[in-house]
């Protein structure tokens, strides 16, 4: 089984048939699952595409979410205390917040061992490094 991260970004993407990026993740999401894909994030990213989603897509995509379309892989309050150390980081050195859904995934990755992550934040996620410094693999 391949595990691959998932930001807000492309969750958007996979239910917004008019968004830019809806064919490119479609494509990868189609093709990947042939050979074993599982789909993991974190509330933060679900709540901030449901946000930005319209209805019907917004029900779509939390009906998606409740028959497993994603695992969903909570944390606790207390690994905020690793989360807030990069956010205030990367937001200080950068001039560019990182917000809680950028860091919940990059702490899923360094809690996991997944390294590949879709998102349409190049930009944010091609600078972030996880503790020893590893990059992850952007799709």
């Amino acid at each position: 089984m391949r595990n691959v991260l998932i930001d807000a970004g492309p969750l958007v993407a996979l239910f917004a048939t008019d968004d830019a990026h809806h064919v490119r993740y479609d494509q990868i999401v189609t093709e990947a699952a042939a050979d074993g894909l599982r789909l993991v994030s974190t509330w933060p990213c679900i709540i901030e595409a449901s946000y930005i989603l319209e209805a019907p897509w917004r029900f779509e995509l939390l009906q998606w979410v409740e028959q497993g379309g994603v695992q969903i892989c909570p944390f606790n309050p207390s690994h905020l205390a690793i989360m807030l150390p990069w956010m205030r980081r990367y937001t200080e050195k950068f001039k560019r917040d990182m917000d809680l859904a950028d860091a919940s995934l990059l702490w899923l990755a360094h809690e996991t061992g997944v390294r590949e992550i879709m998102t349409i934040d190049v930009k944010d996620f091609a600078r972030y490094r996880l503790p020893g410094g590893e990059a992850l693999t952007l799709l």
